[in-house]
């Protein structure tokens, strides 16, 4: 989608049944990936066999149940921006049931940043850098350019949805639309538990940890950021790798404390990595060094 399309005829997608398929294509041809939603904001799958959820495919991931779904096909997997597949004999009962239409952020290059409550929109306007707004039904989605992980619960009365997430479409809000700021992406980075300590000999027979000279540990800190930061392909490698250099470096004698983790993991997130991801690799790392 380009940076400020608004499909200017578009206000609302609770309107009558048959329109909704009306406003699905026309968001599509904007290059926003669509989806028919039931009742309760609930997605359809993209199969007659997964109609009602009946295959067992869990409707907020990427991955169906048992049944033989050639592609992806229930959530956000759900949405397409192709008018053959939304105009689909498979797709037709969908949206004479359809109570909304839906569609991807992430798909769309867009973050949603959705506010459930008055207290949680007093924030964003304290907070946050001013862009396009849609009303909904209890507050307001904020909309910015740029992509990065979901999560729900941010804080009180927010989520954030953009990949692997799918939002309800109220209309093309008001505003312009701004770039996604690094204070949304920090709402999603999660502290992670600190090193466990491991009590090993100091090589040379002990004495005081040279880790513990504040410079030498920034500047160990500051060198894994900047390697991972620096990462174009293979970013999972690079971040296993590094977090590896650091953890033999600084692993050892308790000096990493939980700053330090979250500044390693905050550089991993916003390479792309998710959480689970970052822990991983640093659970794996802390293995192969015995740590």
């Amino acid at each position: 989608m380009t940076p400020d399309c608004q499909p200017p005829h578009l206000t609302d997608a609770n309107q009558p049944d048959g329109n909704h398929l009306r406003t699905a294509l026309a968001l599509a041809a904007a290059g926003i990936p669509v989806l028919p939603l039931r009742a309760g904001k609930v997605p359809f799958g993209n199969c007659p066999a997964c109609k009602g959820n009946a295959c067992g495919g869990r409707p907020n991931m990427k991955t169906p149940g048992p049944c033989q779904c050639s592609r992806p096909c229930h959530g956000w997997a759900a949405a397409s921006t192709d008018a053959d597949t939304l105009r689909s004999a498979a797709r037709a009962s969908a949206w004479r049931d359809a109570a909304a239409v839906a569609y991807h952020p992430g798909g769309a290059g867009l973050t949603v940043v959705d506010l459930d409550d008055a207290d949680a929109i007093t924030w964003a306007r304290t907070v946050l850098p001013a862009t396009r707004t849609v009303r909904t039904t209890r507050g307001e989605h904020w909309l910015y350019r740029g992509v990065m992980p979901s999560a729900n619960s941010v804080r009180p009365g927010v989520d954030i949805k953009s990949t692997m997430s799918y939002a309800r479409w109220l209309g093309p809000g008001t505003g312009t639309l701004a770039v996604l700021p690094d204070v949304v992406r920090a709402l999603v980075v999660k502290v992670p538990s600190p090193v466990r300590p491991v009590t090993a000999p100091m090589p040379g027979g002990g004495g005081a940890c040279r880790h513990r000279t504040p410079t030498y540990l920034e500047r160990g800190i500051t060198m894994a950021e900047q390697t991972i930061n620096a990462a174009s392909s293979g970013v999972h490698t690079t971040v296993y790798r590094t977090f590896l250099a650091v953890l033999s470096a600084h692993g050892r004698c308790g000096c990493l404390t939980e700053a330090h983790m979250a500044r390693l993991f905050a550089a991993a997130q916003a390479k792309g990595e998710s959480v689970r991801h970052c822990t991983d690799a640093w659970t794996n790392a802390r293995t192969r060094l015995g740590v």
